[in-house]
This record gives C-alpha cells, sequence and structure tokens, in this order.
C-alpha cells in the first residue's frame, strides 16, 4: 500500500499540468553520501555508521511557497566497511513522498532558495552474510526530513543541495534473529543533484 502511494505521488507530479498554479515542474537526479547511521539490525562488518554512497531520483512540483515531492534513492554496500569479507552484498533503498514549504519564489529568483522537505515512505533492508544465518530482505515503513538550497544557472537546469534525516518508526521488540533489541535503522544523507525544470 505504501509502495503504491509513493508511485502515485510521483505520477501525480510528473503529468500534473504545468500551469497548475504556476508552479515548477522539476526532475532531480542525485548523488550523496549516508553518514551517522544507526542499527539494531546485524552488523558484521560494523559499518552502519560509516559513510556511503548514495545516488537517487525526484520528481518534484514547487508552487510560491508549497510543494510535494517523491522520491527514490539506493545506498548498496549500507552494512559493507570494505575491510573484511563477512557481508556479501547489502544496501539500504527508500521510496518517500513529501511535502515541500520554500521560501516564497518572488523573493528568490536569482539566489538560492531555501526549503524544508518532510514525509514518509518504506525503507527497504537488505543484507546477505557469507554463512547465510543473519540474511535479512524487510521493508519498514519510514520518515524523513530536512533542509535544501535550490539555485537555478539557466531558466531550465540548476543545483540544488540537500541535508535530510531517514528514520525507521513502528519497530517492532520481537527477537527475530536479524536485530538486537527492538529494530531500528536511521541515518543522515547530504546530497547534490542536478535539477531540470519543464
Amino acid at each position: 500500500m505504501r509502495r503504491l502511494l509513493c508511485v502515485a505521488v510521483v505520477a501525480s507530479v510528473v503529468w500534473m499540468p504545468a500551469s497548475a498554479h504556476a508552479g515548477d515542474r522539476q526532475i532531480r537526479g542525485f548523488f550523496g553520501a549516508t553518514f551517522a547511521g544507526n542499527s539494531s539490525f546485524v552488523d558484521l562488518e560494523n559499518a552502519a555508521g560509516n559513510a556511503h554512497f548514495t545516488i537517487g531520483g525526484q520528481a518534484a512540483w514547487l508552487g510560491e511557497i508549497f510543494g510535494v515531492e517523491g522520491e527514490v534513492a539506493d545506498t548498496p554496500g549500507f552494512f559493507e566497511s570494505g575491510s573484511s569479507n563477512l557481508v556479501i552484498k547489502s544496501g539500504v533503498t527508500t521510496f518517500t513522498g513529501n511535502v515541500v514549504v520554500a521560501l516564497p519564489r518572488r523573493l528568490t529568483e536569482y539566489s538560492l532558495r531555501l526549503y524544508f522537505v518532510g514525509g514518509g515512505g518504506i525503507m527497504r533492508v537488505r543484507e546477505e552474510d557469507n554463512l547465510g544465518i543473519f540474511d535479512i530482505t524487510k521493508a519498514v515503513p519510514a520518515v524523513d526530513f530536512g533542509v535544501g538550497a535550490l539555485g537555478f544557472l539557466t531558466n531550465r537546469v540548476g543545483l540544488s543541495w540537500e541535508l535530510r534525516r531517514f528514520q525507521q518508526v513502528g519497530s517492532t521488540s520481537e527477537l527475530t534473529g536479524i536485530s538486537f533489541g527492538p529494530e531500528h535503522l536511521s541515518y543522515w544523507r547530504a546530497n547534490m543533484a542536478v535539477v531540470i525544470r519543464y
């Protein structure tokens, strides 16, 4: 259900009429890094807190102040440190729908436009170890929130920078063999995006 919600948000943004409230329709491709991760999932290489490369995309509609956004992001190797071979492959993928609150466009037409973003969706956690004892493939509900700045180099092309927090919600308290105590996963992400306005 939550996955369908994320798809619906992205689809509504992409196919929204350009004239709708004189807002901007934007496609953003980004890269960055996650850091300061914290997890109760079995982390054989103690890697969740390390910096990890992440890549993703966003589809957004941004009006004078308010907007909406759909995002998908993938962070491969989230539970891998590179210093041992205990984990074969791992990663965290997020699917989120968000509300955006930005400084009025008329005040920032020729400068960086600051904005706040927040919402929720699904966080898909996966890990495969050498012995197959602590393998994880699980989708959990999550929230995200953060701040960003957006500026355009031309009428159509711009750049944005963001800092976001991702946090699992609704942790279970049962010992399932894949976590120590209640399930928990959180991290920060910093990224830069190329923005196409259409």
